[in-house]
């Protein structure tokens, strides 16, 4: 009976606060206005390949990115086009930057085990920028240049641990940086993830589980907390206020949240760990799944995936396969794993086999750019620089942000002696890698040269203009 009425009394607290901070939140006096955030953002996105090590393979742009886009549909109109990333690094580590840049460690990813964790923690970042938390924290004037913004994100991003290549001078400076958010500011990215999870149908358990792993993490961890703790302050509070919502919405949730099939979140983890852990440490953690009697035949199954993954990394293209076909067979219909299995068979010189599999790929999904860039790739090899010039060229219009396909195409133009073609691309793929000088240099180069388009020659005005504002 006590246990009842304290429950209740629970819940009333926790109702009371979310009211409370959805209805009655004075909006911050923001350092900078939407029009500065956006100029600011501008100027990161091109200099974010120069700062950090970046996992940048389209089938984890594109599904992080759709991740992304769905919290967003329901998040309503925003003042900022949204970007994710992926960062090469083992903390346990996730931040917003300002004007709708997203970024996941490995290391936090590694830790995940459902896609609602990730979506949680994607709704949690994105809730943070709707909010515009970070650009209240920030004291205008002082962040007027890309290398004094990027300051501020390895302060988010590494805590001052490490010094991305773009940050080291201005690190040397010793500037301090208060850029933790406060209890507020992660009530209202909480429960503003707490509701987009809801309108999306999924489990806000994920959420739960998040803040569980926080939680553990904070108190194995007490002395030397990651840099995500720090920032993302007050686990255990944050899980009773979710968990109270939970409890209110028991009925609720009970009705309409749907089951996640976590295949390719799985698939995507394991893509990101086979890029980012040692092969043998990560051998033997799929190993332990396999011969783990508690494990799921799901997991097992995954497993194999990993393992297909660490092989083809290691040249082992005939066990890359046998541990793939695996996989297939258990999921006959997941057309991702044919692409997989292309990329592989393309790996291993088995040119013609790959390409079929390939473009039976591409027949069932056109969409998927990891097998229109492996497959333009094969083409290119194979010595048909035309047709693999058509698909990069869909690439660059579907996946823009993925700069290798920009030195593709310099390339292919330059075999085919169009000099001021292959200048134009190469500007725009040293621009994406945030390499100004030699952007503007091919640019240049670009505007001079007789076979240049006209088109390409006023874009080229249009890029030269970009850099000069990205300077400013």
């Amino acid at each position: 009976m006590v246990e009842d009425v304290m429950k209740k009394k629970k819940v009333f607290v926790w109702l009371l606060i979310s009211v409370l901070v959805q209805f009655c939140t004075l909006a911050p006096a923001l350092a900078f206005t939407i029009s500065e955030e956006r100029v600011l953002g501008e100027k990161l996105l091109y200099s974010i390949r120069s700062a950090f090590d970046l996992i940048d393979a389209p089938d984890i742009t594109q599904y992080i990115t759709k991740l992304g886009q769905e919290v967003l549909e329901v998040a309503g109109l925003q003042y900022f086009d949204y970007h994710f990333f992926v960062i090469d690094n083992k903390e346990f580590n996730a931040f917003a930057a300002p004007s709708g840049l997203i970024f996941f460690h490995s290391g936090l990813i590694g830790k995940m085990d459902s896609e609602d964790e990730l979506v949680s923690v994607l709704a949690h970042e994105i809730g943070h920028i709707v909010r515009r938390h970070l650009a209240a924290r920030v004291e205008k004037g002082k962040y007027t240049s890309v290398a004094s913004v990027g300051l501020a994100l390895a302060a988010l991003a590494f805590g001052g641990a490490a010094t991305p290549a773009l940050l080291t001078g201005a690190l040397a400076t010793g500037q301090s940086f208060n850029l933790h958010f406060s209890r507020q500011h992660e009530e209202e990215a909480d429960l503003m993830a707490y509701g987009w999870l809801k309108e999306l149908h999924r489990d806000p358990e994920g959420q739960v589980q998040m803040l569980e792993a926080m939680r553990r993490i904070a108190r194995y961890r007490s002395e030397k907390p990651p840099q995500y703790l720090l920032t993302h302050p007050n686990p255990e509070e944050r899980l009773r206020y979710i968990e109270s919502l939970i409890d209110m919405d028991e009925a609720y949730l009970k009705e309409t949240t749907k089951t996640t099939d976590d295949f390719e979140f799985i698939r995507f983890k394991y893509r990101v760990l086979a890029k980012t852990k040692d092969s043998n440490d990560f051998k033997v953690f799929l190993a332990s799944i396999i011969a783990d009697n508690r494990s799921n035949e799901f997991m097992k199954v995954m497993a194999y995936y990993g393992l297909a993954q660490v092989a083809k990394n290691e040249n082992d293209i005939s066990k890359s396969l046998a541990h793939l076909e695996k996989v297939i067979i258990h999921f006959p219909h997941k057309n991702i794993l044919k692409v997989d299995r292309g990329t592989i068979e393309f790996a291993g010189g088995q040119f013609e086999v790959a390409e079929r599999t390939l473009r039976k790929a591409l027949a069932t999904d056109s969409s998927d750019m990891y097998a229109t860039v492996t497959l333009a790739k094969l083409l290119y090899r194979t010595g048909r620089s035309s047709e693999a010039e058509n698909y990069f060229q869909t690439v660059s219009y579907e996946l823009p942000e993925y700069s290798k396909v920009y030195f593709e195409l310099g390339q292919i133009a330059s075999d085919q002696k169009q000099g001021g073609s292959s200048s134009f691309y190469l500007g725009q793929y040293y621009l994406h890698e945030g390499k100004l000088k030699q952007a503007e240099h091919n640019f240049k180069n670009a505007l001079r040269s007789e076979t240049s388009s006209e088109k390409m020659k006023e874009e080229s005005k249009l890029l030269l203009k970009q850099i000069k504002r990205l300077r400013a």
